[in-house]
Order: structure tokens, then C-alpha cells, then sequence
């Protein structure tokens, strides 16, 4: 009865942010669209199930391997480190924390791209050929999980998270609500343009270039999710002053059924 009273309170959370989020993205894409589209879209009820699924279930798949690895970093790492980040201040561990984790989650990001097994999962969600807020949540399961893992692995191991080992540390919390929140914002179909603040911060317009389908020259670009100069320090960052693709998706084909799309990179080639 206890599992199920917390179920409940989970879906009425999600069911506040989905109106919260609706009433702030929808009227913002209708003024300010870069492509004019319906709300009700091709894919929306697939990427409602997306919302809901993604919300829940890769935290529970998360809770075992990050113990796992808290557990390990605190034993074997020398605790001097964990003493001195101990006494950062929150602002300044959050910051430190953001900064690796998006290092981690840039890598993740691109294996899925460049690794052909994990791309089975990760073309899930660049299968959108209509760009808006919601698109954010169309992923495999699994596929969240990899990048969180690989955003998460170096905030723990450096001893951002749970310095001590003694208490609960609220800083991989507000790294996953920070990269959340900023993740509906860079899927948006807006328009907006920012100047040179868009190679400290990324924007609708990085994000919608690594989902573009307007050539083999444009793609496998943009992977960080928070910070630009992550690609441009690798080599991998492409943003026109003011061009906007012209088209998104994969060049293959894709279930359209939402139970069919998570069974499909789990069939054999």
C-alpha cells in the first residue's frame, strides 16, 4: 500500500510539471516558433508516454550502479579529498559538479552516436522530424540511463556528491533538475538567437543543429547539453550566425508505435 500511495504522489507530480511546462512552452513556440507546427504534433502522445516512463523508471535503474559507485570511490579514494570538497561551498561544488558532469554526459552523448549499438537506442530520439519542448523526453529508457550514468560517474568520483559518505548530498539533485529544466528549454521551437552569449550557454539553435537532417556535414555535432565549449574543445561544435536546419530525423526507419519504438533496439539487426 505504501509502494502505491507513492506511485500515486509520483504521477501527480509529473502530471503538475507536464501543466506547468504546457503552460510556459506552448504559448512561448505559438509567438516566437521557428517552424510553425501543430501542438498536437506528429509523435506528441508517443513522447507523452516518453514524459512519464523517463521520469520514473531510469532514477529506480540509477539507485544500484551510483550506490554502487559511492560505495566504491568512498572506500578507495583517499578521504583528504573528500574532506577538502567537503567545505566548498554549495555554489561552488554545484558549479564544479555541472562542469564534470557535462564532460561525462558530453562523451556519453557522442558514444551513442559513434558506438552502433548504443546508436540502436539513442536514434529513438533524434527520429523527431518536428522540434519542440516535449521531444526532450522521446528516449529509450536505457538511453537515459547511459548518459546520466556517464554525467554522474565523475561528480561521484570526484567527490562532488556525498562527500562525507555519511549523508545525502543535494547536489546530484540539483545537477539533474538544472539539466532537465535546461534540456525542454534547448529542444523549443523558438526562434530566439542570443549573440555570443550562445558559446557559453547553449541555446535552441546549438541544440536543434545536432538534430538536424540537412546533410552528412551537419550531423554528429552539438553533444553537450549545458556548455558549448565543451564541442568546440573537442572539435565538434557547429553554430551558424543565423541558419536554422531546415529538417530533422533519421535517415531510417522507426516504429511509430510508442511499445513497438522500445522493442525495436532490442531485435536483432
Amino acid at each position: 500500500m505504501e509502494t502505491l500511495r507513492h506511485f500515486a504522489f509520483d504521477v501527480f507530480r509529473l502530471c503538475s510539471w507536464l501543466l506547468l511546462l504546457m503552460v510556459v512552452f506552448v504559448p512561448l513556440e505559438k509567438f516566437f516558433a521557428q517552424h510553425p507546427q501543430k501542438v498536437l504534433r506528429k509523435g506528441f502522445l508517443a513522447d507523452l508516454g516518453y514524459y512519464f516512463l523517463n521520469s520514473l523508471l531510469p532514477k529506480l535503474i540509477l539507485i544500484l550502479p551510483m550506490s554502487m559507485i559511492a560505495w566504491g570511490v568512498h572506500s578507495f579514494v583517499p578521504g583528504g579529498l573528500y574532506g577538502w570538497v567537503a567545505v566548498l561551498p554549495l555554489p561552488t561544488r554545484l558549479l564544479a559538479a555541472i562542469t564534470v558532469g557535462e564532460f561525462g554526459a558530453y562523451w556519453g552523448h557522442r558514444w551513442m552516436h559513434e558506438i552502433p549499438m548504443l546508436w540502436r537506442f539513442h536514434a529513438i530520439h533524434h527520429s523527431a522530424e518536428e522540434m519542440d519542448w516535449l521531444v526532450n523526453t522521446r528516449a529509450h529508457p536505457l538511453d537515459m540511463v547511459f548518459t546520466r550514468f556517464c554525467g554522474l560517474l565523475p561528480i561521484y568520483v570526484l567527490g562532488l556528491a556525498q562527500p562525507s559518505g555519511r549523508t545525502a548530498d543535494v547536489v546530484p539533485l540539483l545537477y539533474a533538475v538544472i539539466g532537465t529544466i535546461w534540456s525542454f528549454f534547448v529542444h523549443a521551437n523558438v526562434r530566439w538567437r542570443f549573440g555570443w552569449l550562445e558559446h557559453l550557454v547553449s541555446t535552441p539553435a546549438f541544440h536543434h543543429w545536432h538534430h538536424t537532417q540537412d546533410g552528412a556535414e551537419y550531423i554528429n555535432k552539438n553533444y553537450a547539453a549545458i556548455f558549448p565549449w565543451i564541442d568546440k574543445l573537442f572539435g565538434t561544435m557547429y553554430l551558424p550566425k543565423s541558419q536554422w536546419p531546415k529538417k530533422y530525423g533519421i535517415d531510417a526507419p522507426m516504429a511509430t508505435n510508442f511499445a513497438e519504438q522500445l522493442l525495436q533496439p532490442l531485435k536483432l539487426p
